[in-house]
C-alpha cells in the first residue's frame, strides 16, 4: 500500500500559555507557563494535482487555531473537581472567572482563560484537542481533500511532548 503525507515544523507553529496540572494522587502543579511548539502530519490521498495539501495554505489555518491558545490560562474544563464560576470584581473591573481546586483559589480575567473540553492541560490533552479540532477545520478549508491519517504533537519543553494520533479506519 502507498501512502502520503506532509510534515509541518515550523517556528511559528508555537503559542505560551499558562496552566497546572492535577495528578492522580490529587496534588497539583504549581501555576506556570509555557512555550509550546507543535509538530504536525497530515497524511491523505494525493489530489489531481499531486497534493496531499498546500503547504501554503495550510500553515496559516494551523496558526489561527494556535493563536487562540496563546497568552492563555488553558483550564480543564471536564476535570471532576475543577469548579468555575464568573464573578465580576469591583464596579468598573473585568469580568473574571474564579477557579477553586480543593483548597486552591485563582481568579483571572475572562478575556485571559480557556477553557478547554479536557480533563487535564497536559501535553498529550492538549495534542488531541488540537487534533482533534484541525479534523474538523481541514475538511471545511480544502474542498475534496481525504485525510488518512493525522499526527499531533505539543512539546512543552525541547525534548519533551505529548502526541495525538488519528487514523481513519
Amino acid at each position: 500500500m502507498e501512502r502520503w503525507s506532509i510534515e509541518l515544523e515550523k517556528e511559528a507553529f508555537k503559542f505560551s500559555a499558562a496552566h497546572f496540572l492535577i495528578f492522580p494522587d490529587g496534588s497539583a502543579e504549581r501555576l506556570h507557563g509555557h512555550n509550546y511548539r507543535v509538530f504536525l502530519e497530515v497524511g491523505g490521498a494525493l489530489t489531481r494535482f499531486g497534493l496531499v495539501i498546500d503547504f501554503q495554505k495550510i500553515k496559516p489555518v494551523v496558526k489561527k487555531l494556535l493563536f487562540t491558545l496563546n497568552e492563555r490560562m488553558l483550564l480543564p474544563g471536564e476535570h471532576h473537581e475543577l469548579r468555575f464560576n464568573e464573578a465580576c470584581l469591583g464596579e468598573h473591573a473585568e469580568d473574571s472567572i474564579e477557579v477553586r481546586y480543593r483548597e486552591r483559589y485563582y481568579a483571572f480575567p475572562k478575556a485571559d482563560v480557556m477553557i478547554l473540553p479536557i480533563n487535564n492541560t497536559s501535553s498529550e490533552n492538549l495534542a488531541t484537542f488540537l487534533g482533534r479540532r484541525l479534523l474538523e477545520i481541514l475538511p471545511a478549508e480544502f474542498e475534496g481533500v481525504e485525510i488518512h491519517h493525522l499526527r499531533l504533537a505539543v512539546e512543552e519543553t525541547r525534548g519533551q511532548r505529548g502526541v495525538y494520533h488519528y487514523t481513519r479506519d
